[in-house]
């Protein structure tokens, strides 16, 4: 088996990060599976180069040790998203000659017009189908004066997967309205495009990561049944999924990079070991009991060894105090 550990170069590495590091990592050992590391850095506006390499700093600080991706190699030419873009261009090519994907020439305050909101507080993002039959003769007057954005055409279906501590899920993708893009007019690659062709490439098998992504993986369940059709592989298959509790402050704040939340450097800074950091994420999780810890620290490699089979993790959250 294959697991991997992707984050965004958007700023310092911090606890949820690692959190999410730490049980993606744990599980993939434990099964005698390869690690690799991937920076999904094809947000070139707000991702850093710089701060890519800091957050290897911070991994390897913390005890992580991958068998493939940065400073390490591998199979794959590389493993930074920013340089695999024509690979994901080939593949666009492939879905278009299939008439799978469709030029989008809405702009923002059209798709900002047709959003819902059945619930206060709550916004819908559905897409209306609008361009996707758009003959080809308007297709070229309108690409002569905008870049169109490129969305998936998508048909009605029921997905099922049942996920590792979130359980059986069922989403119902409603065809035209679930039409997402692939590829922004600006020439930016959308996160559900790039995550689904590197785990095909990679041969992710487990994809260990936050609560909050679990709504994105209808899209791209289909989006893998699609490339096996159109690519007619039979190597390509759907991985299993385990969506994670996120961590919170004492206040109920999701930690993040908006919420400036404690980075692992800071806490380096402040005289934090790594085995604390480690040890005070396995408590917070469950992982293991405070009173099994010498002040509460503990290694990565010696709570690998340790038969945690990872408990159920089927809370949305989990707060952390530090």
């Amino acid at each position: 088996m294959k697991g991997r550990f992707a984050p965004s170069p958007t700023g310092y590495i911090h606890l949820g990060n690692v959190w999410i590091a730490l049980l993606s990592y744990i599980s993939t050992r434990q099964q005698k599976g390869t690690y690799v590391v991937r920076m999904e850095d094809i947000d070139l506006q707000r991702s850093k180069r710089e701060l890519g390499d800091a957050l290897l700093d911070d991994l390897e600080w913390l005890g992580f040790e991958w068998d493939e991706g940065p400073r390490i190699g591998g199979p794959e030419s590389t493993y930074w998203q920013s340089e695999r873009q024509e690979y994901y261009a080939n593949i666009l090519e492939s879905l278009a000659l299939e008439k799978l994907i469709y030029p989008c020439f809405c702009n923002r305050a059209r798709l900002q017009s047709i959003a819902s909101a059945p619930h206060v507080g709550e916004v819908v993002h559905r897409y209306d189908g609008h361009c996707r039959h758009i003959d080809e003769e308007k297709v070229k007057t309108f690409s002569a004066e905008k870049d169109p954005s490129l969305r998936l055409s998508i048909d009605s279906c029921d997905i099922e997967f049942t996920d590792r501590w979130q359980g059986v899920q069922h989403i119902h993708l409603e065809g035209e309205l679930d039409d997402y893009v692939l590829r922004r007019g600006d020439g930016m690659y959308a996160y559900n495009l790039a995550v689904v062709l590197d785990d095909i490439a990679m041969g992710i098998t487990e994809v260990i990561r936050g609560d909050d992504l679990l709504d994105t993986t209808g899209q791209q369940i289909y989006l893998y049944k699609t490339l096996q059709q159109c690519l007619h592989s039979k190597h390509i298959k759907v991985p299993s999924y385990g969506h994670a509790p996120l961590l919170i402050d004492s206040e109920g704040h999701r930690l993040s990079k908006r919420q400036k939340s404690i980075t692992i450097r800071e806490l380096r800074d402040n005289q934090w070991s790594a085995n604390r950091i480690v040890g005070e994420l396995a408590i917070a999780g469950g992982l293991v009991k405070a009173n099994a810890l010498n002040n509460r620290e503990i290694s990565i490699s010696e709570l690998i060894k340790i038969d945690l089979n990872l408990p159920c993790l089927s809370q949305k959250t989990i707060e952390i105090k530090i």
